[in-house]
């Protein structure tokens, strides 16, 4: 398609219920809203999210954060150019809300639908704010993902490295509560390791030096849930904050810089660009430890800004609305995915979990 696009984008794939628009312009994007309803208060009394609790708060929100996104931007449903909605991976039946909201707005008013991968959203969503031309490699480290890529476009990606367990955010948020910390754990670790003492506490890292550039976390978080248990003044709460936050941030750099150098061999200088995006994304030390890394590899290095690492509509709209621009769309029969890898061949050739009925995990 030629012209101007202008996206409405839906996400539904975990507890936040978001909708956005986005113009998209001689490949140039412009967000005219962007609207998130958080459930963090309901489900902070349970230290995580609950997945029955965020449908039911996805379906009692949906219709009027859609209202509201579009009245933000000053359209109706006349001046969008089609709508976009994440179709996994994620919690399904948050992702079944949204997915279906899209399909009725596609219906009722012949608007072209686009079934966004959820990762592919946050993989484009630093082309929300900055120049960040194809190609790049990027890290995608959020709650739920860990993974290194080379994004040579528009679902064109390649694996080049995957948590074997748990994910970044997932640790983050693992051990935030094991030090009694509230819900959502990573921004309040973050918090409490500002005045801590990373030294005081030893703890391991993973994988560190090994050719490939997967990931492991799982150790690291059994070790401070023992050194937790040990804890007996708040000092020493700091100080295994800031411990924690301190090795998180060596694996993810030392795995980076390893895919880094894979990445650019036989490319020219001018396609080094590292991204990082997700929600890790959005803390401090770790963003600081990538961009030395990058620096100290010769890659330029760039994130989106901090409201857009986390889970947001604004991404897939854009994400949809490239899509759109390439001709790309979906039927009405696009399934809700809890499960969709950005790179099928390698999740099928290499999966990091056992195949079972729903195939690869990741």
């Amino acid at each position: 398609m030629n012209g101007a696009l202008t996206v409405l984008g839906i996400e539904t794939s975990c507890d936040e219920t978001a909708a956005a628009v986005v113009r998209l312009t001689d490949g140039r994007a412009e967000v005219l809203s962007s609207v998130v309803a958080s459930q963090t208060a309901e489900h902070a009394p349970y230290g995580g999210v609950v997945p029955e609790i965020a449908a039911r708060s996805h379906v009692e929100t949906i219709d009027a954060t859609i209202e509201q996104a579009l009245a933000e931007a000053g359209l109706g449903f006349a001046g969008v150019s089609g709508v976009a909605a994440t179709a996994g991976p994620g919690l399904v039946g948050g992702v079944m809300v949204g997915l279906s909201a899209a399909k009725a707005i596609s219906l009722a008013r012949g608007l072209p639908l686009v079934a966004v991968n959820h990762l592919e959203g946050h993989a484009l969503s630093v082309r929300l704010t900055e120049d960040a031309p194809y190609p790049f490699l990027l890290l995608l480290v959020s709650g739920g993902h860990c993974q290194l890529l080379a994004v040579e476009g528009v679902g064109a990606c390649t694996r080049l490295g995957t948590t074997i367990d748990d994910a970044a955010g997932e640790a983050f948020d693992k051990i935030a509560k094991t030090l009694g910390l509230p819900y959502p754990g990573g921004p309040a670790l973050e918090k409490l390791a500002r005045d801590g003492d990373a030294s005081n506490f030893t703890l391991p890292r993973m994988l560190l030096g090994r050719k490939d550039c997967d990931f492991s976390f799982s150790g690291l978080k059994t070790a401070a849930a023992r050194l937790a248990e040990g804890i007996t003044s708040e000092q020493q709460r700091r100080d295994l904050a800031a411990a924690v936050q301190t090795a998180i941030a060596d694996q993810l750099s030392d795995r980076a810089e390893r895919a880094m150098g894979l990445y650019a061999a036989g490319r020219p200088a001018s396609a080094r660009l590292f991204v990082v995006a997700g929600g890790v994304a959005a803390n401090g030390t770790v963003r600081a430890r990538l961009q030395a890394a990058a620096t100290r590899q010769g890659f330029a290095f760039k994130a989106p800004p901090l409201a857009y690492c986390t889970d947001n509509a604004a991404m897939i709209a854009l994400a949809g609305a490239e899509r759109l621009a390439l001709g790309l769309t979906d039927g009405l029969n696009a399934p809700a995915r809890p499960r969709w890898p950005l790179d099928q061949a390698s999740a099928d050739a290499n999966p990091t979990h056992k195949i079972g009925r729903k195939g690869a995990k990741a």
